[in-house]
């Protein structure tokens, strides 16, 4: 790993040359690309750098100990050589996380699809908690929501809606939350108080660039109508909503949230293309061996991750085992916690792949 890491250092050092060379910066286009490519490399190297001084200072520690005669200096340096060993133990953890693949969507901006599932009216209302949940914790993270399209129910629930979050590191964040989510509560039309479980299934898509991904103006077929509220209220009087249709696939992505026919269009196909993605690396990662695929779980939107029991005020991370005792709060956007201990699962699993290989 070390020799991996002189490597990359050097890298590092001839990219700082490059960068600042004024032959370079005249190709505007090449000097951003190694630009980005050595501001990615600078955490991991500056990390390596850190190693490397407290190994040094621990070779001198030991030799200073060898050398010492008066027992309470011997005893000073005996702990400093403590806090260095523990030091340097953390930064080779640290770079070996550093050194795990990277996925290249992380930095990207995401669409989040939530639907209700089993139990009706019910599932829907969960829909909507859900929604509030993730643009709370949006709000939280000075992200920006874009709602694409969203099917209301008359009582605040909702059947689906489909979202955008816009902020860096939004997909490296949320990918984990993919998948069926389950509630346990009593509705308010119980009157005899029974718990009821209901479902939602939510849908994490990072955000495709154009250039990546290029949809054929033959495989697709769009019909446009006039938007309409929840309970068939009209909310606009020309044909301004659009839908979507990927004939090969059979997808279709419909959009109403604008007034303007063309916005709702862009915006469809924003999603077509990222649902189409998801797609392809489903597809592209169908290969990997079992025991390579992730602890915290495929990502797959059958899989049930997590149960929200109102009565016990418990959320119940099925995938690593997690149980927290503050539902309002984690419904309120704070969710980080459960988040964090997602990443650190995944991040302990590639890491275990890693040394198997070493």
């Amino acid at each position: 790993m070390l020799r991996k890491l002189d490597f990359i250092e050097n890298k590092y050092e001839e990219l700082s040359i490059k960068i600042s060379d004024p032959s370079v910066m005249a190709n505007q286009k090449e000097w951003q690309r190694l630009c980005k490519e050595h501001a990615e490399l600078e955490l991991l190297v500056n990390k390596y750098r850190e190693y490397r001084k407290a190994e040094e200072e621990l070779k001198n520690a030991k030799e200073m100990l060898v050398e010492e005669s008066d027992r309470d200096m011997k005893d000073m340096i005996q702990e400093e050589i403590k806090e260095l060993t523990e030091t340097l133990e953390s930064t080779y953890q640290d770079l070996r996380i550093l050194l795990l693949p990277k996925d290249p969507n992380d930095e990207r901006n995401v669409f989040i699809e939530i639907r209700g599932g089993a139990g009706g009216e019910e599932a829907a209302l969960f829909a909507a908690n859900l929604f509030r949940m993730y643009t709370r914790y949006a709000e939280r993270k000075g992200w920006k929501t874009e709602i694409m399209s969203i099917n209301e129910t008359d009582i605040g629930g909702m059947k689906e809606v489909v979202f955008m979050l816009k902020g860096a590191g939004a997909y490296s964040k949320l990918k984990y939350e993919s998948g069926v989510h389950r509630v346990q509560r009593v509705p308010d039309t119980e009157s005899s108080g029974r718990i009821h479980t209901s479902t939602a299934t939510v849908a994490v898509l990072p955000e495709v660039d154009d250039v990546e991904l290029v949809i054929n103006q033959n495989d697709i077929r769009i019909d446009v109508f006039r938007a309409s509220g929840h309970g068939g209220q009209c909310v606009n009087t020309t044909d301004s909503a659009v839908r979507i249709t990927h004939l090969p696939s059979g997808l279709v992505v419909s959009c109403q949230d604008e007034k303007s026919q063309l916005k709702n269009k862009e915006k469809a196909m924003k999603v077509l293309k990222s649902r189409l993605f998801d797609i392809m690396q489903a597809e592209r990662s169908a290969g990997i061996a079992e025991d390579r695929k992730s602890q915290v779980g495929t990502g797959d939107r059958s899989e049930r991750i997590r149960t929200y029991n109102y009565p016990q005020g418990r959320v119940s991370e099925h995938r690593i085992g997690l149980t927290l005792y503050r539902l309002e709060s984690f419904l309120d956007g704070d969710i980080d916690e459960v988040i964090d201990a997602l990443i650190t699962a995944d991040q302990a699993e590639k890491m275990k792949a890693m040394g198997s290989e070493e």
